[in-house]
């Protein structure tokens, strides 16, 4: 043992360490996921927190720089039952251990991932500590005490760009190209990726831009990103949203749906242990139809406290029953839970790229 995992119920875990040597604390969440380990480091919505993957063996295809979602990784630090020692892919440039290592990622293996993820299954989300510099339990597990909730902190300020700036433009003439402003609250690149492929031009705006900045861009859209941390105190982010809603089609995604949700006037709540992974299973309500998704959050809108005259409730969690999607029922708006460019897949969601082009084509009119 020369690491240690320690939770702030008391429990402890030894392991080995691995990456950066040193301490990290954050919020200890699990990931679900077989694979896409470079983009759940590099995805901004994990700030603040440290990530388990249940997939035992992680690491052995090691790190490019084509599937990173940011410009560096946003985890406060990575566990896992075993890291792969070896790397053998084409397009690596540097195996999992050199990345972490770089990069000041504090991380630790040969724990006992299933324990651990069992307790947070029964026990909820709770903060917890990776050191290899401190090996005494308790004084861990009472560092972990003392450190900062996920509830009630504004991470997405913390992760959005300082300026607004232009994504590459699609292959397509000026009037076939939809104008999209897209927030970012840790907006990842795939997203982008999407956008333009469905043939928008994208300028991503900081999280804190008001709703008049972004109306004077003159967009056929604007887009709600993915985030980090709690909904309820981006008060900034809701007044924006409020009031662009009917005078332009919005689009959001994962914290962007749940700022619509308390845009329209509904509440959120955190959930128990979250959705974290590539294989939740989610029904669509208006067709039926069933899509395998990609998520990782850990608050939820209450379906309870939205008004039904104004919102339709599109999707479901199938495993918890939890909403995962809405529409305005008046004016063009619609958000989902998940993350339809699920990078890597499933790409059952993609239609919602589709589904947002349609409403900008039909507002333009």
């Amino acid at each position: 043992m020369n690491a240690i995992l320690a939770l702030e119920d008391g429990q402890i875990y030894p392991g080995r360490a691995f990456g950066a040597a040193g301490e990290a604390c954050g919020e200890v969440v699990f990931n679900t996921s077989l694979s896409g380990y470079q983009e759940i480091l590099t995805d901004p919505s994990y700030a603040g927190q440290i990530v388990i993957m249940t997939y035992p063996h992680i690491g052995n295809y090691g790190m490019n720089r084509e599937d990173e979602e940011s410009g560096r990784p946003f985890v406060q630090g990575f566990v896992a039952r075993e890291f792969s020692a070896y790397t053998s892919n084409w397009r690596a440039l540097e195996s999992l251990e050199e990345y972490l290592k770089n990069r000041g990622i504090v991380s630790i293996s040969e724990v006992d991932t299933r324990a651990v993820v069992r307790n947070i299954r029964t026990r909820g989300a709770m903060r917890g500590i990776i050191s290899s510099v401190d090996l005494d339990g308790r004084r861990l597990v009472e560092k972990t005490r003392q450190s900062p909730r996920m509830l009630g902190q504004d991470l997405a300020s913390l992760v959005s760009c300082s300026a607004p700036y232009t994504w590459q433009d699609p292959p397509l003439s000026s009037v076939d190209r939809f104008r999209v402003v897209a927030y970012d609250y840790g907006i990842k690149r795939t997203i982008l990726a999407n956008l333009t492929s469905s043939g928008c031009s994208v300028i991503v705006v900081p999280a804190r831009t008001s709703a008049e900045d972004v109306l004077a861009m003159r967009p056929d859209g604007v887009f709600l990103s993915n985030g980090p941390g709690d909904p309820a105190p981006l008060d900034f982010a809701i007044g924006s949203v409020r009031r662009l809603l009917g005078r332009v089609p919005v689009f959001g995604i994962c914290l962007g749906h749940q700022i619509m949700g308390l845009a329209m006037g509904g509440q959120t709540f955190k959930l128990k242990f979250g959705h974290r992974g590539a294989n939740q299973p989610v029904k669509n309500l208006r067709t039926g139809r069933v899509e395998i998704t990609a998520q990782n959050h850990g608050f939820a809108v209450d379906p309870d406290t939205l008004s039904q005259r104004r919102v339709e409730m599109t999707h479901i969690n199938l495993n918890d029953q939890t909403l995962e999607g809405i529409r305005h029922r008046h004016v063009p708006a619609f958000s989902v839970q998940y993350h339809p460019e699920a990078s890597p897949g499933p790409h059952d969601s993609h239609y919602l790229f589709t589904e947002f082009k349609r409403l900008m084509a039909e507002f333009r009119r």
